[in-house]
């Protein structure tokens, strides 16, 4: 055997090594040969480059010495293989201008043109100039317009796009008559580039520039770089013939770039010139009547971006319509187009940050974003944009010239029919005024249906959409419209000869058919109402009751009769969908409402209305009550959303119905009957009244301060006071504490010239004041509670607060600004109507406080010290300093108040009344004293009785003798209250009585067996003549000797009541 086991394995290895071994020489072999080919490719392509190159560098070595087209087309053509973006920035510049300089050459052999002459390289020529012109947007889409270099490089760019998209500026065509057979060939291959453009998304490029350019604080795009893209922009539009597409394609990318047209009117004005030339608004409009097309634009662009796309489109429009060339052709497709698309963007339009896809915008609001749409640039603000569209020239275009049109028929002179005649019955007030209503417009055959109606609606559709869709600009759109000319005015006529009833029947009709509301008559009526709201809350006493123009106290009267019945109507017959707050038809009724609240609570402060105008006579009062009690929710939305349809004495009643559940809910009528029941007793010492008055009120749980309180007085000297409160001490105690902390010289409340009280703004010197206001709240809350009427005028702007109407929306400060100031009412109505420069009465947005000798400079805005009055912002200056007087310097203490006054009174009471209703409830009714009411539910003691001489002659000098103004002094003398209850005597609690005295106050101890027969037979008797009557007002009881002759009872009473001798304590 040769090898051993050992040394073959051994062997065997090593032959195994071997042959790796030399399968990896044959390897690195190969990969050298390899990459010594790569490198020798690599240094030839290097040296083939750098020598393309360099000839490419002595070719356009000097760029004005044009050298033979063909022969810069050869080296050209070898330069573009390897051309890289980097390193060839300025060798292409600099072909770009080579280039722009032979086309603009007359010599055919210079042009580079001539190449495509040549049957040799003339399909390759454009494919080379397609390649060029593709290179180009390449570097145009990285440029920034504020390098200098760059802005060089771009206009370079732009002017050699737009050399090859038309051949105007190819001269050398131009200038060889024996080429001019050749344009129409030439066209076409303008177009080929021009399509080749399109295809390589020229429209994005152009984007992508405009908004480097235009989106900052400076614009850095030239006039002629501005003139370049829209140029190529427009030949992509001519070219396709404004296809659907491409069209399409242009409105997304181009018109949608904020501002457009604003800076095209700065830099291009031209381009302005071409667009109106072609109709191009027109054919906007069109495709956006489109839905589909609609559709497609907005999922395609931001919302933010859609809103400056609307921009554009109003300021083109604003343009056309002052040069007369928007028509009424134009208008329809114009308005049609707008609501379409201003639609479609609602649909995003969201009222508040929901979710992470909501994003704010400065006209939007919240906006949910596509997800699939671009990012939002920085968009400047579009409002400059957009006012034309509710002001000047474009907004009379929209509307007010289809309304002229449409009231054309009717006379100028022709008013809106008369008020009703007054009667006494509410039912025939509104019946009749309808009655005239239809008959006036049936026998003058008023139609204001046809072109110019449906115009008008379609018209009002818009402002509507615009203001459902625009939510941060919905003011200046309402203002825009109240205040351009005569239109809302106008628009009222309209609906006023809109047939019968203002269109009501119809009108119902539609709204039971649509309830999300989408037809144009309810949404013009909608936009009515919203605007008239806002113009009557401007609106002074001057300009309303005096001037009267254009609104007549007849229009105020027929709006409100018609807003009244179509609000009862649609409650009840259930036609507004009110429980949910987010539909259509609740907008609808939310704006009919706020009109008519708006036009009712002017009513209340100055009647502008005949007697029983805002009742329904369909509603009787003991079927109501039934309904309520039934629990039936129309009528509950009723007495709710507009409770003046039914009488104030009901809802008076109604007021005590709710009070008296609420106390049977709390247990408190059983209480009060349970003999084992001890009401809590409250100690007052009488020199101490508002200090104990406020502890024990404010120690006192809710359901027991709305129970039975009584009180025990402690006099001056320590001791207990003799008597059982029957109600009539706690009622003392309201009166003595109201009488107290009312007093001006407390400095709670202060009093305006008219005597009226409102919370005083330097009440902070009283410790803890603001708890003081609270305690003073609940007191006044327990009087109105228990039906206790207290003498306390209040300032109606002050009942507006504790009513809570200064919290909505179109609530005017201004408006009752007269109940607290009325100087510095006609003082800021001056500066409102001056017709000078306000600026020259030196006004600033600040008020000057003077506290106790100590100048204190408040803002009425945020650095108003230095903002000065100006005619543009005078408006806005009044009423923020009608809002300061009256809100700003008192809102702790009148939140305090408020707090303490409805611990006690549900607030959805309150909602039953208007402000001089509440006064009424608190203070009682201004009707004159009914006597025969009074004298039927007084009660007599001491022998007096009804037929009674004394008796007789008491009720015969009240009627006979005592003028209105002393029959006022007589009650406030028994009852410290100069004003009868709202229903009446029978609800005087204690009632009225009267009893015969012989001694005096500190003697009469009530009514015994031996006093009455005293009384009545006069034994022992005192002279009663030298006597004045008395009075203990806790108890409304009237203490009044036997007079012998009635004239000395007239004196006697008469001085009594004057000199308030009669305020004591039985």
């Amino acid at each position: 055997m040769m090898f051993g086991e050992h040394s073959k394995m051994q062997f065997i290895e090593q032959t195994r090594a071997a042959r790796v071994e030399r399968a990896n020489d044959r390897k690195r072999e190969q990969s050298a040969i390899l990459v010594q080919s790569w490198i020798r490719g690599w240094l030839v392509r290097k040296r083939t480059r750098n020598l393309i190159l360099q000839q490419f560098d002595e070719t356009f070595e000097n760029i004005n010495d044009l050298k033979p087209a063909i022969t810069v087309y050869l080296s050209v053509k070898k330069f573009l293989t390897y051309w890289d973006e980097k390193r060839d920035r300025q060798r292409f510049e600099k072909l770009c201008r080579y280039i722009i300089l032979s086309l603009e050459c007359d010599a055919i052999k210079r042009s580079y043109i001539s190449v495509a002459l040549t049957s040799e390289h003339a399909v390759n020529w454009i494919s080379h100039v397609k390649e060029i012109l593709s290179i180009c947007l390449i570097y145009l889409t990285k440029l920034q317009p504020k390098s200098l270099e760059d802005s060089s490089f771009l206009h370079t760019l732009l002017h050699m796009i737009v050399s090859f998209t038309s051949t105007s500026r190819w001269s050398a065509i131009h200038s060889n008559i024996s080429l001019q057979g050749l344009k129409s060939g030439l066209e076409r291959l303008t177009e080929n580039l021009i399509a080749h453009l399109l295809n390589k998304n020229v429209f994005n490029t152009m984007q992508t520039l405009l908004l480097t350019g235009l989106s900052g604080i400076k614009i850095l795009l030239k006039p002629v770089a501005m003139t370049a893209i829209m140029t190529i922009c427009w030949r992509c539009l001519v070219l396709s013939n404004f296809s659907n597409n491409i069209f399409q394609l242009f409105v997304i990318k181009i018109y949608s770039i904020p501002l457009l047209v604003e800076h095209l009117i700065s830099l291009s004005p031209k381009i302005i010139e071409t667009f109106n030339s072609v109709n191009l608004l027109e054919k906007i409009m069109q495709l956006l009547n489109d839905q589909n097309q609609c559709d497609e634009i907005f999922h395609c662009l931001h919302p933010s971006w859609s809103l400056s796309l609307i921009a554009n489109i109003v300021h083109l429009a604003e343009l056309c319509a002052e040069t007369d060339e928007f028509e009424n052709n134009s208008t329809s497709v114009f308005i049609v187009g707008l609501t379409t698309f201003l639609d479609t963007i609602r649909v995003n339009v969201v009222k508040k940050h929901s979710n992470v896809s909501s994003v704010w915008h400065p006209e939007l609001g919240w906006f949910t974003a596509n997800s699939n749409c671009q990012c939002s640039p920085n968009i400047p603000p579009l409002k400059n944009q957009l006012i034309p569209l509710w002001c000047g020239t474009l907004c009379s275009k929209l509307l007010r010239c289809h309304l002229i049109n449409a009231l054309a028929q009717i006379p100028e002179n022709q008013q809106v029919p008369s008020p009703p005649p007054k009667t006494n019955n509410p039912i025939a007030i509104i019946k009749k005024a309808f009655d005239l209503r239809l008959s006036s417009t049936s026998q003058s055959s008023y139609k204001l249906t046809g072109v110019h109606g449906t115009k008008v609606v379609a018209a009002c559709n818009l402002y509507f959409t615009c203001l459902k869709t625009i939510t941060q600009l919905r003011l200046d759109i309402i203002t825009g419209l109240c205040y351009h000319e005569d239109t809302l005015y106008l628009l009222w006529r309209f609906l006023a000869f809109l047939d019968s009833h203002c269109g009501l029947k119809n009108l119902l009709d539609i709204l039971e058919c649509d309830k999300n509301c989408n037809s144009g008559e309810l949404r013009m009526l909608q936009l009515f109402c919203d605007s008239m709201s806002h113009y009557i809350t401007i609106l002074d006493d001057i300009e309303m009751y005096e001037q009267q123009k254009p609104f007549v106290m007849r229009d105020y009267i027929l709006m409100s009769s018609f807003l009244n019945i179509f609000l009862y109507k649609g409650i009840s017959q259930n036609l507004f969908n009110i429980q949910d707050i987010t539909s259509s038809s609740y907008s609808l009724f939310r704006s009919c409402r706020t009109l008519l609240m708006v036009l009712y609570r002017r009513d209340c402060r100055r009647s502008f209305a005949p007697a029983g105008h805002w009742l329904i006579g369909d509603l009787k009062t003991s079927s109501f009550f039934n309904e309520l009690k039934k629990g039936r929710k129309i009528y509950s939305i009723l007495i709710q959303e507009i409770p003046h349809i039914v009488s104030h004495e009901t809802r008076v009643r109604l007021f005590r119905k709710y009070v008296s559940r609420e106390k049977f809910a709390l247990g408190v009528h059983e209480l009060h009957d349970n003999e084992n029941f001890m009401p809590p007793i409250i100690t007052i010492r009488r020199n101490r009244i508002i200090e104990d008055g406020y502890t024990y009120v404010s120690e006192l749980p809710l359901k027991r301060f709305k129970g039975v309180i009584r009180v025990k007085f402690i006099n001056e000297q320590g001791l207990d006071e003799a008597g059982i409160d029957q109600d009539g001490v706690f009622k003392e105690f309201l009166e003595e504490t109201i009488k107290r902390v009312f007093d001006p010289s407390l400095n709670l409340f202060r009093t305006t010239d008219e005597q009226r009280l409102y919370p005083s703004p330097s009440s902070h010197i009283q410790e803890n004041h603001l708890n003081l206001f609270e305690f003073v709240g609940r007191i006044l809350g327990k009087a109105v509670y228990e039906g206790i009427v207290v003498d306390v005028p209040f300032a109606s702007f002050f009942l507006s607060q504790l009513l809570g109407q200064t919290q909505e929306l179109l609530y005017s400060s201004m408006d009752e600004l007269p109940s607290l100031d009325n100087e510095l009412y006609r003082n800021l109505t001056s500066v409102k109507h001056h017709e000078g420069d306000v600026s020259d009465l030196d006004l600033t947005f600040s008020v000057v406080d003077n506290h106790l000798g100590e100048l204190t400079t408040h803002d009425l805005i945020p650095g108003g010290r230095v903002i000065s009055v100006t005619n543009q912002n005078k408006i806005n200056y009044v009423h923020l300093m009608a809002h300061y007087v009256m809100h700003t310097q008192i809102k702790a203490q009148t939140a305090a108040f408020i707090k303490g006054f409805k611990y006690v009174i549900n607030p959805e009471w309150l909602s039953l009344f208007s402000t001089p209703e509440l006064q009424k409830l608190i203070s009682g009714d201004n009707a004159p004293i009914d006597l025969l009411d009074l004298r039927r539910t007084t009660q007599y003691y001491g022998g007096f009785h009804d037929s009674h001489r004394v008796i007789l002659w008491l009720w015969e000098v009240l009627q006979k003798d005592f003028t209105e103004k002393e029959r006022s002094l007589f009650l406030k003398f028994v009852t410290s209250c100069s004003k009868p209850p709202l229903l009446g005597f029978a609800y005087l609690e204690p009632p009225f009585s009267i009893r015969c005295v012989q001694v005096a106050d500190d003697e009469d101890f009530g009514d015994t067996l031996v006093s009455v027969i005293r009384g009545f037979f006069t034994i022992r008797k005192k002279d009663p003549n030298l006597r004045l009557p008395s009075a203990s007002t806790c108890f409304n009881l009237l203490k009044l000797p036997n007079y012998q002759k009635k004239s000395i009872l007239r004196d006697k009473l008469r001085y009594a009541i004057s000199s308030n001798t009669g305020f004591e304590l039985s």
